[in-house]
């Protein structure tokens, strides 16, 4: 990698200030600067990548010296030095910083800012470029950008990558194009893809929003029953798992309530969500539930639920935060 590169790598030109800062525009950006009475630096930029070149006016030739990564004497580095100095001025007040370096990274990153309100997290020092976007709820990390050596991903080809890791279902989607087991994650959960606009943003960002629903945290439910069309108590009692009609929206691992109508007309059971989609078609689906707590039919009365924020009970719902903080404490 050269000096120019590894100083403008997550950077992108702003040509307003390319042109305040004294640039000249001829189909590329140039810039031009004496460093010594006999050395001159000239600067190009095209298209956002950067060249640099030291010419020595007294030979009438490229100065290329400070290019030696081997030892070099005290006149070189000094030029090297004065050198390095221009180009990070010129970042400092032409360029604006990008979280990561490919165009792609970039223009998902932006999206993920705007929908899901979160920046990516740097953490670190010695992977300053793994970028983790977490959720702001649950805490729970659905999405990290990284660089990395492509050899890591597909055996045998190498050169410098950015690459997307993403909480999805492995068994489905491990199995479309461009889609690979997860780079230093749980490969039985999590996957990636490269960020070279082989899939397209939208592909991506519908991914991402996979991921990011595992990460929520999980929903609470309330699911009314009706005692007078079956005997709900024995059903439930005998089977230490269940099965129940599946709501819409509901998750693996959710929680549900069962709440009991007249003569009851309370909350007698907590569940939890173990299997989705037992029997399904266009408008019935079936899930298992396992029975994790009884309650005494006096607990959560309806109207003890109505002072939590519950109102009615016509059909499966969310719960209200109010009554959640109360149910689980």
């Amino acid at each position: 990698m050269t000096i120019e590169e590894e100083i403008f790598k997550t950077y992108i030109a702003n040509e307003n200030k390319l042109l305040k800062y004294g640039f000249i525009k001829d189909q590329i950006y140039k810039y031009s600067k004496k460093i010594t009475d006999t050395f001159i630096v000239q600067i190009t930029i095209d298209k956002n990548t950067v060249s640099g070149k030291i010419y020595d006016l007294e030979m009438q030739c490229e100065y290329t010296n400070y290019k030696i990564k081997e030892a070099q004497g005290e006149f070189t580095s000094k030029i090297k030095e004065k050198y390095i100095k221009i180009l990070k001025d010129i970042r400092e007040k032409c360029f604006e910083k990008n979280f990561f370096i490919y165009n792609q990274s970039n223009r998902i990153t932006s999206k993920i800012i705007q929908k899901y309100k979160t920046n990516p997290e740097f953490l670190w020092k010695k992977y300053p470029r793994y970028g983790v976007f977490r959720n702001k709820k649950s805490s729970k990390w659905f999405a990290i950008i990284m660089n990395v050596d492509k050899s890591k991903i597909i055996p045998k080809e190498k050169g410098e990558i950015e690459i997307l890791n993403l909480k999805l279902n492995n068994d489905e989607y491990l199995k479309e194009k461009n889609i690979y087991p997860a780079y230093h994650m749980n490969k039985k959960t999590w996957v990636t893809i490269i960020l070279n606009d082989t899939l397209k943003d939208e592909e991506i960002l519908n991914l991402i929003n996979i991921s990011y629903e595992y990460s929520k945290i999980k929903d609470e439910w309330i699911i009314p029953a009706n005692p007078n069309y079956f005997d709900v108590i024995s059903y439930i009692e005998s089977l230490e798992i269940f099965s129940w009609k599946q709501p819409k929206n509901i998750k693996l691992n959710d929680t549900v309530y069962i709440y009991l109508g007249a003569p009851y007309s309370a909350i007698l059971y907590k569940c939890k969500v173990i299997e989705l989609d037992i029997y399904k078609d266009k408008n019935d689906r079936t899930m298992n539930l396992k029975l994790i707590k009884k309650y005494n039919k006096t607990k959560y009365t309806f109207s003890k639920l109505k002072e939590y924020g519950l109102n009615s009970i016509r059909s499966p719902r969310r719960i209200p935060d109010k009554l959640s903080k109360h149910l689980n404490n």
